[in-house]
């Protein structure tokens, strides 16, 4: 058994990852359910005004309609996933390509604090990925077609 594979089973026999892993789904949860909500609901996310680079670039995200809302759905969706057992592993996989796009948009756009934040939730969303290590890497196995 490779390394990798016998400290994660460690890990997963300790109550306290146990603890840090529904505690760092719910923390995921709790950061994308306020404003997953406001897009769904079709309401600005900021008020900052148009003036300002971040407030027109969200300003013209708020006037694509649709897509605002899909936004907000793909987020809602993500964060629920996490914390069903069953398709915590789904709502990870979900989680991963949003959270990076807002790191990169935030680290772009110079948000002052906001990549800080971003980047632990992107940490944190790889730990969740790695903390279901078995079935990603029967993922990965089934889609670059190796055994393993």
């Amino acid at each position: 058994m490779p390394k990798l594979d016998i400290l994660i089973a460690d890990m997963r026999a300790q109550l306290i990852f146990k603890i840090f892993t529904w505690g760092t789904r719910l923390l995921l949860f709790i950061a994308f359910l306020p404003s997953g909500l406001k897009k769904v609901m079709g309401e600005r996310f900021t008020l900052i005004p148009i003036e300002n680079p971040i407030g027109f670039f969200f300003e013209a995200l708020y006037r694509t309609g649709f897509y605002w809302n899909f936004l907000g759905l793909m987020q809602l969706i993500a964060c629920l996933l996490l914390l069903i057992p069953r398709t915590s592993f789904f709502g990870a996989l979900l989680y991963l390509p949003i959270i990076i796009n807002i790191f990169i948009i935030v680290s772009s756009m110079h948000f002052k604090g906001t990549p800080i934040v971003a980047g632990l939730m992107l940490l944190a969303n790889i730990y969740l990925l790695f903390w279901d290590y078995d079935k990603l890497k029967r993922m990965l196995s089934v889609i670059f077609g190796k055994n393993s």
